[in-house]
C-alpha cells in the first residue's frame, strides 16, 4: 500500500504538534512505519524529531529579518515560499519508504486552511491518499456555543480542503468523565446539543450558534467525534482506525 498523509489541524493550542509526535509512537508501537514532517516554519521547538522539516527550507524568524516583516506578514510570506518549493519537500518525502506520514500543520489555522498555497501543498502531496484529523480544542468546545463555533470551523476547513475528515476531541484528559461524554453525545445527537444551546440565556450569540447549527445539520456536516489524549494515548487506536476507513476500505496495513 502507498504510504497514507494524515493532516493534524485545528486552532493554536489545541495539541496539534503533541498529537503528532504521540501518534507516531503509537504507530511505531504497533509495528507500523511512520514518518512526521513539520509545516510549521515558525515554531521554536517540537515535542518529536520532525523526520521532514519545512524549517530548512523556510524559517520564520529569517523571513522576519530580510523582509522586515512583522510575524503574520512573515507567516504569509512563508506559506507562499514554501508552495514555492513544495518540489524539492515531495522529493524528500518520497525518499521514505513508510506506512503513514503525519503532516503538523502551522499553529494558525487560516494559513493552512484559507491560504492558496496550501491547497498547493496538499495537491503536491497527493489528495487521493490524504486525510485530515481535525482537533476540537476542549477549552472552546466545552459549552455549547463554543461546540457550535468548533463544527463551524472544521466544516470550513473541510470546504476547503474536501479530504476524508476525522474529528476529534484533543486533551479528553483534561475532562471530566461527564463533560467529555456530553461533549461526545452532543457530536452525534444534535437535538442534545439544540437542548443545550435552548438551555443558556437566548441572546444574540446563542441565536445565530442556533441558526449555524440549523445550517450544519443540513448540510451534514456533524460527526461522531473521537476522545483522544495523547498523553494517556486513549483514542490513539481509533485515529488509526478512522484513517484506514477512509483512505484503505477498511483493511489494516501489512506487517
Amino acid at each position: 500500500m502507498a504510504p497514507k498523509l494524515l493532516y493534524f489541524v485545528g486552532t493554536a493550542g489545541s495539541g496539534k504538534s503533541t498529537l503528532t509526535g504521540a501518534f507516531g509512537k503509537w504507530l511505531k508501537n504497533e509495528n507500523y512505519d511512520s514518518i512526521t514532517v513539520n509545516l510549521d516554519p515558525g515554531c521554536d521547538s517540537l515535542p518529536y524529531e520532525p523526520d521532514v522539516d519545512v524549517r530548512d527550507w523556510v524559517r520564520l524568524s529569517e523571513i522576519m529579518q530580510e523582509y522586515s516583516l512583522g510575524p503574520n506578514g512573515a507567516q504569509i510570506l512563508a506559506a507562499d515560499m514554501l508552495a514555492l518549493n513544495i518540489g524539492e519537500v515531495v522529493e524528500v518525502i518520497d525518499g521514505f519508504n513508510t506506512d503513514y506520514i503525519l503532516v503538523d500543520t502551522p499553529g494558525q489555522l487560516e494559513l493552512f486552511a484559507f491560504r492558496q498555497s496550501s491547497k498547493t501543498v496538499v495537491e503536491a502531496l497527493d489528495l487521493e491518499r490524504s486525510a485530515l484529523a481535525y482537533l476540537f480544542d476542549p477549552v472552546l468546545a466545552r459549552n455549547p456555543n463554543g461546540f457550535v463555533t468548533s463544527l463551524l470551523l472544521s466544516s470550513t476547513v473541510h470546504f476547503r480542503l474536501p479530504l476524508p475528515l476525522i474529528p476529534i476531541l484533543a486533551k479528553a484528559d483534561l475532562l471530566s468523565e461527564s463533560d467529555a461524554s456530553m461533549l461526545k453525545m452532543w457530536s452525534c445527537d444534535l437535538e442534545a446539543l439544540w437542548s443545550a444551546l435552548c438551555d443558556e440565556s437566548i441572546d444574540a450569540q446563542t441565536q445565530i450558534s442556533l441558526e449555524l447549527l440549523q445550517a450544519l445539520d443540513t448540510m451534514g456536516s456533524t460527526a461522531e467525534l473521537n476522545l483522544v489524549s495523547a498523553e494517556t494515548w486513549e483514542g490513539l487506536r481509533e485515529i488509526y482506525v478512522a484513517a484506514q476507513g477512509a483512505l484503505e476500505g477498511g483493511e489494516d496495513i501489512d506487517r
